[in-house]
């Protein structure tokens, strides 16, 4: 059996394909080696994916969220060296996935638009330059994550308005203390502030609405798209809930901005079970 997962930082798709190419699909909490140490990983894979295995696992490909340097790959393997010892593990970043899924062996920038964001220049084989995405606080222009603390932000300030803000309240009863409690002490405030971009979908006719999402995506170009060679000429491709949900905003941004959108799939596993197959 040969295993395919893509894990960022809110969910986990796993694929499970057995020798005659049945596949079988099953989904676990995110997997990130930034935010969870081995015991954790283990764990997770135990309770949520072990159940679900049929077989003898032979090839594990896992492509992650936090898995960006060797030390962080390495913390996985080992994790899932020892829920499926003898298998073939192969760990890299979600960036290498959502490269393998959005531009297959064809040259392109490759783009993750989610909880968080990140972006490279592929060059058909591997990835031959990345910007640092550098996290929520310092970068993840365009995320879940920061178009989610806009929101929050906004609408404790009252810079969201009036209307607005009273739909907002009605829709999640949440306090300034609970928000806050949810940000500064409480794991993951990443997937917990991306939970608002919803509230944008939800009300994007609204120009408040819109205005946010399309300076979001402006960003994004403006302090990461634009220092990749050939970023102009080249398709830029996306993957990710986010570049899915507001397409119509993210296109409307790259052509004011002189970029072509190629490609945008919402969850690459389907896509990396093709390459791998």
């Amino acid at each position: 059996m040969k295993m395919i997962a893509d894990s960022g930082s809110t969910k986990t798709a796993w694929r499970l394909v057995d020798a005659e190419g049945n596949i079988q699909s099953v989904q676990t909490e995110g997997i990130n080696p930034f935010y969870q140490e081995s015991a954790e990983i283990v764990s997770t894979l135990k309770e949520s994916l072990l159940p679900y295995i049929k077989g003898r696992v032979n090839e594990v490909f896992f492509y992650g969220a936090g898995c960006a340097n060797e030390e962080k790959c390495t913390l996985v393997k080992n994790a899932l060296r020892e829920v499926f010892p003898g298998s073939t593990i192969e760990v890299a970043s979600d960036l290498v996935g959502a490269a393998h899924a959005v531009c297959g062996h064809e040259s392109g920038i490759a783009c993750i638009l989610g909880t968080g964001s990140n972006s490279c220049y592929y060059d058909g084989e591997e990835v031959k330059l990345n910007v640092s995405p550098l996290g929520l606080i310092l970068g993840d222009e365009g995320s879940g994550g920061v178009i989610g603390r806009k929101v929050i932000a906004d609408y404790l300030k009252e810079v969201m308005p009036g209307y607005l803000r009273e739909k907002f309240y009605e829709t999640y009863q949440i306090s300034s203390p609970e928000i806050m409690d949810r940000v500064y002490r409480k794991p993951y405030p990443n997937r917990f502030l991306a939970q608002f971009t919803r509230f944008l979908s939800e009300n994007i006719t609204e120009p408040y609405c819109s205005h946010l999402v399309e300076e979001s995506f402006r960003e994004f170009v403006l302090r990461n798209l634009v220092h990749y060679p050939h970023y102009k000429t080249l398709p830029v491709n996306f993957a990710g809930s986010v570049a899915w949900y507001f397409s119509e905003q993210l296109e409307k941004v790259l052509k004011e901005e002189g970029l072509s959108l190629g490609r945008i799939v919402r969850d690459p596993i389907e896509a990396l079970v093709d390459y791998h197959s």
